[in-house]
């Protein structure tokens, strides 16, 4: 199920809205949506990244050269 959400922005950022979906050959709606899709997944990596370094700052994970992956994998021919 779809939610309205209704936001106030400034006259110009709403110019541009407008303009880029015009540009994107795509609804104002649309375009809002994609950008905050693309903000959301951002987010997501770049917390799963940051919990990865915590992790191995604290000495909970390794990190492997492509070398030492082949030779794991009996790539190493």
């Amino acid at each position: 199920m779809n939610k309205r959400v209704t936001i106030e922005m400034p006259e110009e950022m709403h110019r541009l809205v407008l303009q880029y979906a015009a540009e994107a050959g795509t609804e104002p709606n649309s375009y809002l949506l994609e950008l905050i899709e693309e903000r959301l997944e951002d987010a997501y990596f770049l917390k799963k990244a940051e919990k990865v370094l915590e992790a191995r700052e604290r000495g909970e994970s390794r990190t492997y050269s492509w070398q030492d992956m082949e030779r794991e994998l009996g790539l190493d021919d």
